[in-house]
């Protein structure tokens, strides 16, 4: 008796404080392995398991249950589980004189007592069954819960907390991992297998399917009946369900449908929801929400046009592509979208924090830093010809993807075409140190020094990232204001910094929404013409390797890439071809019941009516101090214009007479040619220019052209261009070299490949 009363002390003494839980605390205690990223309105937008160390689901509702399987786990664990309160006595007396006789019977657990144990560390089965004091303290604990909770609240603490096969924990675990369904999906079959795994969750397969017939048997139970007839059908039915759990068992049980991410944002989810390492184990403090900054619908919106748009360019090579939306008053990332699935071969690449090279894209901010420091204006004539910069590495000779130039045009006309010869002279003018300086503090820092990069960063030869590149433009629609981005909607916006004069950025933008500006490129009327108010920038790397549409309206900035994970270059996709179209789908989604209206242009900024030569007269923006009426160029000014550009002819060149008129200006004499492998021949000649009249042509003692231009198909070898007179008479003379890929000793290419608009 002394011992009796002792074990009952000691078992009342180690009862938890779970004994007098109620249901709320024990399911707000509850943590699943997974966590849900939730859009900016509340909606499961992914979910992403955060704790490798068990398999747990979100909590289920009971109601959330199918009626088979709850059927089902009372009629095999606890069949007069709505009648006790937590100790089922008849239970109980059946075991203790089982145990006398020596006489296996079941259990005497009741599912109350089962939680109980759940709930508790110190009332958990051990392997060599409960003590005395954990059955008593097991009994006790019970018998609080019943009082404390509903019976439909235990039955559903239960079934979140059962463990079942392996690392699973819960019925929405192993509803999603063995069946592939949610709970409220399961069928009589699913249910007996499940209840059949609660007894012994890492028995054999013939042992769980043995033990779910029996279950599937007791569901499907007949009605009492003395026709033969009855249990000749109900004993069939059996067999035939027997059979079907046993088929089902063999292929369930080492199935893992619940796959540890899905849903539409698979990398935000990844930069939201892990936790820092310096919290402990994986998932030891991952919350079992996070709310971000992402809108579901748009986000979705976004995922099908980049498939749909990658599925239209699939003949053509094209098989990656990534979108990011930005708010641009709050720089809140309402979209962030790459193409994960079958027509991604790298779906877990995330390509909006992947560097690529730009093209085009950098132009704006170089003609922005170009206006803020007066160097030009908006109609400032600048000249799309021929060009031979000097560089300490050669001869830097850029040229236009069609391989033509337009003469002379204004600094509008050169933007929004996206001529690249233009915006090389204007980087001369910046500097490409200052130039890459200017990128930084729009948010866009580079791996290496504008140096580095040279004349070519004007034609966005460094590398950097879609969320970078979308941002800067943020700042360009913030009037040259800049501010990070955020994932998570939060109450103040992040303070802005100055970037960029005021008055430039509103230029840029002006000349970015102007479909005159862009028409000798793209035409009056091209993907980028939108109903509202917006600017617009496209851009392609070397050899088609990247595209790109970045723009902004009053409210939103949308930056869009389009190309392959393995950087191998796609087929004949341009601008307007290949990211623009998704650019403006989502553009037009985004203001279908919202306006843009264009900025109000700051102070210091005036209108003046200007003639530019070769263009129609028009009114212009231009920062108070800097307006004129009229720009044209006197044959005096553009040959001036032409020799700083392309420099002087070797002096000491033997034959080069400085008395004669006549003389050679392109290409100058030591240039380094280097024929580019991914360009066709026939599109690599090099144009020839010289001073005079009646002139012929000569490469290498032979005669190749007449008059003051030709364009010559250069080859591999060290070469003499002269220029001879009708006599024979030689009047001036270059040398140069050209270098192929065959040639050994080639040094690296000082010709700048081509950029598309």
């Amino acid at each position: 008796m002394r011992l009796v009363i002792a074990t009952i002390l000691i078992a009342t003494s180690a009862a938890s404080a779970w004994a007098n839980a109620t249901f709320e605390q024990v399911k707000t205690s509850y943590r699943p392995s997974d966590t849900l990223l939730l859009d900016r309105q509340g909606k499961v937008l992914h979910r992403l398991r955060t704790d490798a160390t068990v398999r747990r689901g979100q909590w289920v509702a009971l109601a959330d249950v199918s009626p088979a399987l709850r059927t089902a786990l009372v009629l095999s664990e606890d069949k007069r589980f709505y009648e006790h309160s937590g100790v089922d006595w008849r239970a109980v007396s059946a075991a203790a004189w089982g145990n006398l006789w020596n006489t296996r019977t079941r259990g005497a657990s009741t599912l109350t007592m089962q939680l109980a144990g759940l709930l508790d560390e110190d009332l958990r089965r051990g392997g060599g069954g409960r003590s005395v004091v954990q059955k008593v303290g097991q009994t006790l604990s019970a018998q609080s819960l019943e009082r404390s909770c509903r019976k439909d609240q235990i039955l559903e603490a239960y079934l979140n907390l059962v463990p079942f096969r392996g690392e699973m924990v819960g019925i929405d675990a192993l509803s999603r991992s063995l069946f592939g369904k949610a709970p409220h999906g399961l069928d009589n079959r699913e249910a007996a297998i499940t209840a059949a795994l609660i007894r012994a969750p890492n028995a054999k397969e013939a042992q769980v399917a043995q033990r779910a017939c029996s279950v599937l048997s007791s569901l499907e139970a007949p009605a009492k009946t003395s026709t033969p007839t009855s249990k000749t059908a109900a004993t069939t039915r059996a067999a035939s369900g027997c059979d079907a759990i046993a088929l089902m068992v063999s292929g369930t049980l080492s199935r893992r449908e619940f796959a540890p991410s899905e849903g539409l944002a698979p990398h935000v989810a990844r930069l939201l929801l892990r936790p820092p390492s310096a919290a402990g184990p994986e998932g030891a403090s991952a919350p079992p929400t996070v709310r971000s900054s992402l809108s579901a619908p748009l986000q979705r919106f976004t995922q099908l046009t980049l498939q749909t748009q990658l599925r239209e360019l699939a003949g053509r090579h094209v098989e990656d592509a990534a979108a990011l939306v930005l708010d641009n008053a709050s720089g809140e990332v309402l979209a962030w979208v790459n193409s994960s699935g079958p027509l991604s071969a790298a779906p877990e690449v995330d390509f909006v924090t992947s560097q690529r090279q730009p093209g085009s894209t950098l132009k704006p901010f170089l003609y922005g830093q170009a206006l803020a420091e007066r160097r030009i204006t908006a109609a400032s004539l600048l000249e799309d010809s021929a060009a031979q910069i000097q560089t300490s590495g050669g001869l830097y000779i850029p040229q236009n993807y069609d391989r033509q130039f337009k003469g002379w045009v204004s600094a509008r006309t050169a933007l929004g075409a996206s001529l690249n010869v233009p915006a090389v002279r204007t980087l001369v003018m910046v500097s490409p140190d200052a130039f890459q300086k200017q990128l930084t503090r729009m948010g866009m820092p580079l791996k290496e020094s504008g140096d580095f990069y040279g004349y070519s960063l004007a034609l966005g030869s460094a590398e950097t990232t879609l969320l970078d590149l979308t941002n800067s433009y943020r700042t360009l629609a913030n009037g040259g204001r800049a501010s990070p981005i955020r994932l998570t909607v939060g109450r103040t916006p992040p303070p802005f910094s100055p970037a960029l004069d005021a008055r430039a950025a509103f230029i840029v933008g002006d000349i970015l929404s102007d479909p005159m500006a862009r028409a000798r490129t793209f035409g009056t009327d091209s993907v980028l013409a939108t109903r509202f108010w917006a600017a617009v920038k496209t851009g392609t790397s070397k050899d088609m390797r990247d595209n790109w549409a970045v723009g902004y309206s009053q409210h939103y900035t949308v930056g869009v890439w389009v190309g392959n994970a393995s950087g191998a270059p796609m087929w004949d996709v341009s601008g307007t071809t290949g990211a623009a179209p998704i650019w403006a789908a989502v553009m037009n989604q985004l203001h279908r019941q919202r306006n843009g209206r264009a900025p109000q242009p700051p102070a210091g900024l005036v209108q003046k009516t200007v003639t530019v030569e070769g263009e129609a007269p028009r009114t212009e923006w231009f920062i108070s101090g800097t307006e004129q009426s009229s720009f044209d160029m006197e044959k005096e000014a553009t040959r001036a214009y032409s020799t700083r550009a392309i420099g002087q002819n070797d002096s000491k060149n033997p034959g080069n007479n400085t008395t004669n008129t006549a003389r050679i200006t392109a290409p100058t004499s030591g240039t380094i040619l280097a024929l580019d492998p991914d360009i066709p021949p026939q599109a690599q000649r090099l144009s020839l220019e010289a001073d005079g009249s009646n002139l012929r042509w000569l490469i290498d003692g032979k005669q190749v052209a007449k008059g003051n231009t030709a364009l010559w198909l250069p080859w591999p070898g060290r070469h003499v261009i002269q220029i001879v007179d009708a006599k024979g008479k030689v009047l001036d003379q270059v040398r140069l070299e050209v270098r192929g890929a065959g040639v050994k000793g080639g040094a690296p290419a000082a010709t700048a490949p081509p950029r598309r608009p």
